[in-house]
């Protein structure tokens, strides 16, 4: 009878108990009254309610065949070194063809805002949303028809050609020049004596631009002296060293009489970016924001007001009725 009590205690009086000895030795009933642990030399722990445990490695109801998948080797530095030098050449190639590339200063011509040799960098991007040159702007521009005739053109290298390609360098073989915007489409532009120089009647104050000792007009019969009227889609342009440049005055005889297609436009010039201790911005000076210089500004501000208040009036009466329906 001890037996029996012994055994309801343990919890194990079912099949695992059935047919054993009342006779069994201390040893044996002590195994049966601990109900949590496995028989001496038995290595499987008992399935829980939950299911078959998982062992160190996270695996479950994994097979003795089964093997730990190996991790994978972290790709060599130098099998990865050609993609991320093809990846900065593609971006550096975008990033020239759209956004921004830079120049080289080959002449005096616009001292002393920029000197030869200086590097610029020209923003590319706002001319593809439909930005124009305005006046006091230092532009890039491809050569118009023969300014640039009798140049000497310069032999890059190897090493050179392939950076001027990917924008980190300036091409030696296109023919750009680099001035300031004088007159946009509409403007009169004209200079008498040594100036000064007269935009749409309006006198520019180009002390702090124009090179110290020159005048703002050149008193000469090759082209120092005009009056001209810019077309719509040309602008008119001169360089800051008006003595030493060979600008929009002296091409007055070419097929644009002397005016540059905006459709040649590259960019504007926004920063000069080398050497470093000449790094600055180049900002459009203050005499070009002058009452009175733009005949146009009364007009173009009244255009984005002209739509809104023709749409205004067409929608006033359309309310109005709706709201005397619903009353």
């Amino acid at each position: 009878m001890g037996d029996v009590a012994v055994g309801a205690r343990s919890g194990h009086d079912g099949e695992e108990n059935r047919g054993r000895p009342v006779d069994a030795t201390p040893g044996a009933d002590d195994a049966v009254t601990s109900g949590n642990d496995s028989p001496a030399g038995d290595g499987a722990e008992p399935d829980g309610p939950q299911g078959p445990t998982e062992d160190a490695g996270g695996t479950q109801g994994r097979g003795p065949g089964d093997s730990t998948p190996a991790p994978r080797k972290p790709r060599s530095f130098w099998k990865e070194l050609p993609i991320l030098i093809g990846i900065a050449l593609v971006l550096a190639l975008l990033i020239k063809t759209f956004l921004v590339q830079a120049f080289s200063i080959p002449s005096d011509s616009m001292q002393n805002t920029l000197q030869e040799g200086d590097r610029v960098l020209v923003d590319k991007l706002t001319p593809w949303f439909g930005s124009e040159p305005e006046r006091g702007e230092v532009i890039v521009f491809h050569d118009p028809t023969v300014w640039l005739k009798g140049e000497p053109t310069p032999e890059p290298n190897a090493v050179q050609k392939v950076l001027s390609w990917i924008g980190l360098m300036p091409s030696a073989q296109e023919k750009d020049l680099i001035k300031r915007v004088i007159g946009v489409g509409g403007d009169t532009v004209e200079c008498k004596g040594t100036g000064p120089l007269m935009v749409n009647g309006k006198a520019l104050n180009e002390q702090s631009y124009v090179y110290a000792g020159n005048t703002p007009c050149t008193d000469d019969d090759s082209g120092g002296q005009f009056k001209v009227k810019v077309p719509k889609g040309y602008v008119w342009v001169m360089g800051d060293h008006r003595q030493n440049s060979r600008d929009s005055r002296y091409n007055q005889d070419d097929k644009y009489h002397g005016m540059v297609p905006v459709k040649d436009v590259v960019g504007r010039a926004i920063v000069k970016a080398w050497p470093i201790n000449r790094w600055g911005t180049l900002p459009v000076p203050d005499t070009f924001d002058q009452p009175g210089l733009d005949q146009q500004s009364s007009a173009a501000g009244s255009l984005p007001v002209a739509p809104q208040a023709i749409a205004l009036t067409g929608v006033l009466p359309v309310v109005v009725r709706r709201r005397k329906r619903k009353s």
